[in-house]
């Protein structure tokens, strides 16, 4: 079987294997009229997103619970039980019998981190993404799958329990895997023949066609998103986060991958990946701006009932980073004693901003409620 983006070739064992051809397309994409306005849409919703980062109140607070529920949200598409609720819980030291899950979030978060930290300075290259996946499975479910390394046996795309016989999708073999990896990283230096966002649709399919690694390639894939838009400056902050969206979407993602490799379908994911950055963009700036109204609620609260001193100052925007916090944490994080911590979050207590979650009258844990209704949408397992 041929195609314009690849070919299926036979292998010794028996089986056919995709190589792709290179990006951008050859022959190009046809940008039509729908292209050109979901790229219009994207670039339009993306731009407000990334102004409104300047006027959040501390963006780098708010910036890690995106991060927390991106790592969630691309978590759970792979299959992971764990939710926002569940993170958020390990963090404050409430035991969780869902562990593993729960640790291989967490280092989603870690990665996540450890890439957009990396790039103020190393470039975008193979290296960075070999030490974003060995951040990702890190001492956890998948650490025997070569973390950090390329394959270098066979893998595939499948139901759970399927073969490679009964394989949906299998991606090239490892001889090929160098080659493939090496041009892919050439692109991302190349001249662009196409607009950023349809770069990164093209980057992303890419990958997870050639699928590099023994494991986390659909975890890897979806924080290249992040990024790619962050190296490229379309992103001062790290906010856009499309997990949301394909996990809304799974079956039309897969789909629309698979589209490529088998109908040389490129505009119509393209149409798909544009429309989750409309989409996605729209929810993030409509939930930042939620987020604004809540602080200067709350804020004014402080202020009408005279307990606004800069210890209570500095716990409320804690809470925007951490919305469950210890008894320990406050006081670590304040740098008082946890009888002075008691204090302080029991007048946010007693104002609405924070509940008491666990009954107990020691290690107790306090959440802020309304903040997380807002920013865990999507994330129950």
């Amino acid at each position: 079987m041929f195609a314009d983006s690849g070919k299926f070739i036979q292998q010794p064992a028996g089986y056919k294997a995709f190589i792709p051809k290179d990006i951008p397309p050859s022959p190009g994409i046809s940008i039509d009229s729908e292209i050109s306005k979901l790229l219009s849409n994207a670039d339009r919703s993306l731009s407000l997103l990334d102004g409104l980062s300047y006027i959040l109140p501390n963006p780098e607070l708010f910036i890690s619970m995106f991060v927390k529920k991106e790592a969630v949200l691309s978590s759970q598409i792979e299959g992971t039980q764990a939710s926002l609720q569940d993170i958020l819980e390990f963090e404050a030291g409430i035991p969780k019998e869902n562990i593993e899950d729960v640790a291989l979030t967490v280092n989603y978060v870690n990665a996540l981190n450890y890439g957009i930290r990396r790039l103020k300075n190393f470039p975008m290259s193979l290296r960075l993404i070999r030490e974003l996946h060995k951040e990702l499975l890190k001492n956890v479910r998948g650490e025997d799958k070569t973390p950090g390394e390329f394959r270098k046996t066979q893998n595939w795309i499948g139901s759970p329990g399927s073969t490679i016989q009964t394989a949906t999708f299998i991606p090239p073999p490892p001889s090929e895997l160098i080659n493939l990896m090496g041009r892919l990283e050439k692109y991302f230096y190349a001249e662009p023949v196409y607009p950023l966002l349809i770069n990164c649709a093209l980057i992303h399919a890419q990958f997870e066609t050639i699928h590099p690694f023994l494991d986390g390639n659909g975890r890897i894939g979806r924080l290249l998103i992040t990024v790619y838009l962050y190296w490229k400056g379309i992103l001062h902050k790290p906010l856009l986060y499309l997990s949301f969206y394909f996990k809304k979407n799974r079956s039309e993602y897969y789909d629309k991958l698979n589209a490529i490799r088998f109908k040389s379908d490129w505009e119509g994911w393209i149409k798909f990946f544009l429309q989750g950055i409309v989409e996605t963009s729209s929810e993030a700036t409509e939930t930042a701006k939620h987020i604004i109204e809540i602080h200067r609620k709350f804020y004014n609260i402080m202020i009408e009932k005279e307990i606004a001193a800069p210890s209570i100052l500095r716990l409320f925007d804690v809470l925007f980073q951490k919305p469950m916090l210890s008894t320990k944490d406050i006081a670590q994080k304040l740098n008082v004693s946890r009888q002075t911590a008691n204090t302080l979050a029991g007048k946010l207590v007693d104002i609405g901003v924070v509940k008491e979650i666990t009954g107990k009258q020691r290690h107790r844990v306090f959440a802020f409620k309304e903040y997380l209704n807002i920013i865990a949408e999507g994330t129950k397992v």
